[in-house]
């Protein structure tokens, strides 16, 4: 039997554990946007524009699904983080047994919400025409197999609870190996089009998915369960939709923001919308550092407060930040010297490559407060500071809805508005994020018994 990997992170550097601990999970960002990538490359260029448009225009839909999912994911993590954290090995594994029920309940729910309200917020969402099937087409297809997102990213949450950030990676890394092949054979052999890039997608999820469940049963201690863990436990089930609906809430938030950014999008023609899908694709990229360096700082905080260290926690803060910092200048010196041949990688449209050069470089002067966003706001949610999660992503509606209003509004902006919308949403979101911190109020938040 492998001998499986959990780290304590109540000991030791905090810069080495954070580092050692975000890296395998950055691989494995990378890997699962790469899922995405390879989509709209291949339908880029071997579809058309209209149909990486389609694709495009069904994002922020489809990110709103699975982050109503995902917030019962992130609340089990941090629970048993901070159990961990305590060294209390009962409560850890009563949270796992637990968990099973929220997540396959929300998974079911979501799924089949999707499937049937699909085709009328897409229509909401004032999509055109030429490409309105296909995006329907590919989102049913996509949130049809959303329980198996919901299951990996509960099994992954639960493993990085533990200190464990490397199995997760393995698996996806051959999912996306399974994605690209499905890709190229789907589309390039049988020619389904947008159809075979979902259908590859959700193939692959349900993979890794699958694969990480089975090894973690029968690799782990932790999940070595007994019938009794399986009780439903009062306490357990209403801490963890405490810190799970509002940190859904947050995720589903964040996503009606970009929806009704979305919109605004769709108003501009096929051109932009190819744009911005490009330039998603790219920040979505360049956020995986600090989206595994926010993961990292989250188990970081949860199991240091279950173990009662504050102090810790602060120097942990503390270096999260300095590491955004110099990513952030790297990435943005990166966007202004090759913003348009990135952004030719996706299409080679002339039209779409200048459209979309120019804008990633607006985008990238804000990456500093994006970076913040994560480690704040993932310090905030380790402690459990689940009011937060709520404000955070209200604010975040607020912004990319009342900058909309705004900008769109000034004729020399132009269709250049999206991509300053989107910057000064991540400025206002990251200072009320570290505002929120220096507050202080994380450090009398108790989960646990």
């Amino acid at each position: 039997m492998a001998k499986p990997y959990i780290c304590d992170m109540t000991i030791g550097n905090e810069t080495s554990l954070l580092v050692k601990f975000s890296l395998p999970m950055l691989v494995g960002n990378v890997f699962q946007q790469f899922y995405n990538m390879v989509d709209s490359i291949i339908v880029g260029n071997y579809v058309g524009k209209n149909a990486l448009a389609a694709v495009g225009a069904t994002s922020s839909l489809n990110f709103f699904y699975f982050a109503l999912c995902n917030g019962f994911a992130t609340g089990t993590g941090v629970l048993m983080s901070q159990y961990f954290g305590m060294k209390n090995d009962k409560r850890v594994k009563d949270v796992i047994g637990n968990s099973v029920y929220l997540l396959l309940g929300m998974g079911l729910i979501v799924s089949i919400v999707s499937l049937l309200f699909s085709r009328r917020i897409l229509m909401l969402l004032n999509t055109p025409d030429n490409i309105f099937e296909d995006a329907l087409l590919y989102t049913r297809i996509v949130c049809g197999g959303v329980i198996s997102v919901v299951l990996y990213n509960g099994i992954a949450a639960m493993l990085r609870a533990l200190g464990d950030s490397r199995t997760p990676l393995i698996f996806l890394i051959v999912a996306s190996v399974i994605n690209v092949i499905g890709d190229l054979v789907l589309v390039l052999v049988f020619h389904m089009g947008v159809a075979g890039v979902a259908i590859a997608t959700v193939f692959a999820q349900t993979m890794s998915a699958v694969s990480c469940i089975v090894y973690a049963l029968w690799t782990n201690p932790y999940f070595k369960l007994k019938k009794e863990n399986f009780k439903p436990d009062r306490f357990l089930l209403k801490r963890n939709l405490t810190l799970g609906i509002p940190f859904g809430a947050q995720g589903s938030l964040i996503a009606l923001s970009c929806i009704a950014l979305q919109s605004v999008i769709n108003r501009f023609g096929e051109d932009v919308i190819a744009a911005f899908t490009a330039t998603s694709r790219i920040e979505q990229l360049v956020q995986q550092p600090y989206s595994s360096l926010g993961m990292a700082s989250a188990t970081f905080t949860a199991q240091n407060l279950g173990a009662k260290n504050i102090d810790r926690v602060k120097r942990g803060y503390y270096r999260a930040s300095i590491l955004v910092v110099v990513f952030s200048l790297i990435m943005c010196s990166i966007m202004w010297l090759f913003g348009d041949n990135i952004i030719r990688i996706f299409v080679d449209d002339a039209s779409v490559v200048f459209i979309g050069g120019r804008a990633i470089r607006i985008t990238s002067l804000f990456y500093i407060p994006l970076g913040m966003i994560y480690v704040a706001r993932s310090t905030m949610n380790g402690a459990g500071d689940s009011v937060f999660a709520f404000i955070s992503g209200l604010i975040e509606v607020v912004g990319r809805v009342g900058f909309s209003m705004i900008l769109v509004m000034v004729p020399a902006l132009g269709y250049w508005s999206v991509w300053y919308i989107t910057g000064l949403t991540w400025l206002i979101t990251g200072i009320v994020c570290m505002a929120r911190y220096a507050q202080g109020k994380w450090k009398k938040i108790s989960l646990v018994e």
